[in-house]
């Protein structure tokens, strides 16, 4: 007997969601007169089902069958003690143009939350459901000022924003933020919808003044948090550093917040408070690894400015630190990025490899070892000794199997064998390549199998293709001045070939490098306009505006170029970054 009734429950159910579904297709398909009879079988079956009842209500709605819905809630209502069914009703009223009743009927609704706060719920689900967002916002604030059990100030942003109350929406995202500060992330992404980069922007200056009034009137770092990340969506890293450093002051126990910024300053290239950052580190790290990289990111960006009269100082400056900190394992960063510094700045190849010699012989693991050798094949590659680079490249590959850093080997491999016109190998190694674990690697392998592939069989001796490769090297060797020269060389004798877009945007790239942006700006227009079905055309559109936005002081010219890639080639890696940038060109709100 008890199997018999658990199956005739089972069968029970499963009609009984079969017809629920047959009603919702029939509503979803606009065959209300059908909806309305499947729903009112499963209302004879179910008459308690709330869900049932607000279906056939909105059935009937649709059907323009007010007063029927109105007979049908009154009689639910007496049997069902449900306060959802007072905004039922009163949005039934509004349908019929009775305002009066509508709005008695809302304010039944919400006067029944004073007898039960758990009202709450149900009464705005109801509301919101009908758009009725006035209603719902004093929903919420009345069970809020009844209990402070209750926190709906996540709730009250967003019906905030969605009225456009800008400044209301702002502090209950704050007053939300106060009492769940792990949640921080989150409402920095909702409030980043309504910021833009311009600080001028009015959302951008009202969020900054509610942050500074509750900085004053009840300090705590949550608010330089916020002011901190307001300055850097602005780009005012100076500011965002004052904020962070009071953060610092109050909670000593870490400067990584503070390294951070200086990366992120660094990246958009701002480069002089990027380094009065990294110097405050210095000054004030006890943590050495902190400090050692502090000191590193500052001879980076010393390097990426500085004049060749100055390469002596910088020098200098590598040898106060090894004279301080001593020539380790822990300082090995800095020791690699000196022998770069003189092998591709300082044109001092033998005196860097001789460093690098020495510091093989300090007590290293082997993955140390490889950054090391790595380094050394570099260096040989500039030098164009390019088997003996390919020694130290296959070390690596062979000591540390399956390593990011052996994938970089072997990519590196593939590059110095197309530097010196190997193209077989090359593409040989690429191949493997494509699978990496590194997206970078594997990007960068498949961009040059590309090339390869695409012009080796052009002309049997490959020479715009040994032409370019060897622009590309001397880009390597940073000299620049001989590549572009060789590039309008491929430009002029290969004119038909497919590979001149890519000359043509490799070309660009070094104008870039070399400040002569409006040269720059003529070969991403030529690629654009004769070869806008090429694999590089979203490319040439983006580092165009880019252009345009950053070194001509042309945004109008930019927008139009990120609205190309945005509506022409939605599969592009900088499509999100253009539509970003287009929004902010616009005027819009960006997240």
């Amino acid at each position: 007997m008890k199997i018999l009734f658990i199956l005739c429950f089972l069968v029970s159910s499963y009609m009984a969601a079969q017809e629920d579904a047959l009603a919702r297709d029939y509503f979803k398909n606009g065959d209300f007169e059908k909806a309305l009879h499947e729903y009112k079988k499963l209302n004879e079956r179910s008459p308690s089902d709330i869900n049932h009842i607000l279906q056939i209500v909105s059935t009937y709605q649709e059907l323009e069958q007010y007063n029927e819905a109105e007979s049908f809630l009154l009689k639910a209502m007496q049997r069902i003690k449900y306060p959802a069914f007072l905004v039922e009703l009163g949005y039934n009223y509004q349908l019929k143009n009775d305002m009066e009743n509508a709005n008695l009927n809302y304010q039944k609704a919400l006067a029944s939350i004073d007898s039960n706060l758990s009202y709450v719920y149900s009464v705005v689900r109801s509301l919101e459901s009908h758009a009725l967002s006035n209603e719902a916002i004093i929903a919420y604030e009345k069970a809020m000022a009844l209990s402070t059990n209750y926190n709906f100030s996540l709730q009250l942003a967003k019906l905030y924003g969605e009225q456009g109350n800008i400044e209301k929406m702002f502090t209950h995202y704050l007053d939300f933020v106060k009492v769940s500060p792990f949640n921080l992330g989150i409402i920095k992404l909702a409030i980043g919808d309504f910021i833009s980069e311009d600080a001028e922007n009015e959302s951008n200056i009202i969020f900054r003044k509610i942050l500074l009034r509750k900085a004053q009137q009840e300090p705590d770092v949550l608010w330089n948090d916020l002011l901190s990340w307001l300055f850097v969506q602005q780009n005012d890293f100076k500011k965002a550093f004052a904020q962070e450093k009071a953060i610092f002051s109050r909670q000593p126990e870490s400067l990584y917040r503070i390294e951070e910024l200086a990366d992120i300053a660094a990246n958009k290239n701002e480069i002089e408070i990027a380094k009065e950052i990294y110097t405050y580190i210095t000054t004030t790290s006890q943590d050495l690894d902190l400090l050692l990289e502090a000191h590193y990111n500052i001879l980076q960006l010393e390097t990426k400015q500085s004049a060749s009269n100055n390469h002596n100082i910088i020098d200098a400056a590598y040898q106060e630190l090894f004279k301080k900190y001593g020539l380790f394992s822990q300082t090995l960063k800095l020791q690699i990025a000196y022998a770069h510094f003189l092998a591709f700045t300082k044109n001092e190849t033998k005196k860097a490899t001789d460093f690098l010699e020495q510091t093989l012989k300090q007590t290293l693991s082997d993955m140390q070892q490889a950054e090391v050798k790595m380094e050394l094949g570099d260096i040989l590659v500039l030098q164009e000794k390019f088997n003996e680079a390919l020694i130290y490249y296959t070390q690596i590959q062979r000591n540390l199997k399956n390593s990011t850093l052996s994938q970089m080997a072997r990519f590196k491999v593939a590059k110095a064998s197309y530097y010196k016109g190997d193209f077989k190998w090359a593409e040989s190694q690429l191949k493997i390549l494509k699978a990496s674990t590194s997206q970078l690697i594997a990007n960068d392998a498949l961009d040059l199998k590309l090339l390869i592939t695409d012009n080796k069989y052009e002309d049997s001796l490959q020479t715009a293709l040994k032409r370019y490769a060897k622009a590309d090297l001397l880009a390597f060797q940073n000299k620049n001045d001989e590549a572009i020269t060789l590039l309008d060389t491929i430009l002029n004798k290969h004119k038909t070939e497919p590979i001149i877009p890519q000359a043509l945007y490799k070309q660009a790239q070094l104008f870039e490098a070399k400040g002569q942006f409006e040269k720059a700006r003529a070969n991403y227009e030529v690629m654009i306009e004769n070869y806008r079905e090429g694999i590089l055309v979203d490319d040439a559109y983006f580092k165009l505006a880019e252009l345009h936005e950053y070194k001509l002081n042309q945004p109008e010219k930019a927008k139009p170029l990120y609205e190309k890639i945005i509506f022409n080639h939605s599969d592009s890696i900088y499509f999100v970054e253009a539509r970003k940038r287009y929004r902010a060109l616009r005027g819009d709100a960006i997240n």
